[in-house]
């Protein structure tokens, strides 16, 4: 039987005790891994290398783009005659 038939069957049953929802709930933390040291920090190095790149990118592009409307601003006035 599929884990989500079995989860709707149980869902039917009898809600459980608290002494049950502990002990499932300490089952299921003991399947769980969590990262080394090593790995929060290389990840969070990866992180803050990733937003500095991307803010500076944008920082770029936007001045870019400022610069662009400025100049066809300075064109269109200059065509119109303002």
């Amino acid at each position: 039987m599929s884990e989500a038939v079995e989860t709707l069957d149980k869902n039917n049953r009898e809600k459980e005790g608290v002494g049950e929802f502990i002990r499932n709930t300490r089952e299921e933390l003991e399947k769980t891994t969590f990262p080394s040291s090593d790995d929060v920090k290389n990840t969070t190095i990866i992180v803050i290398v990733n937003v500095i790149f991307f803010a500076v990118y944008l920082f770029l592009v936007d001045h870019a783009w400022v610069y662009i409307l400025d100049g066809l601003t300075w064109l269109i006035n200059k065509i119109v005659g303002i």
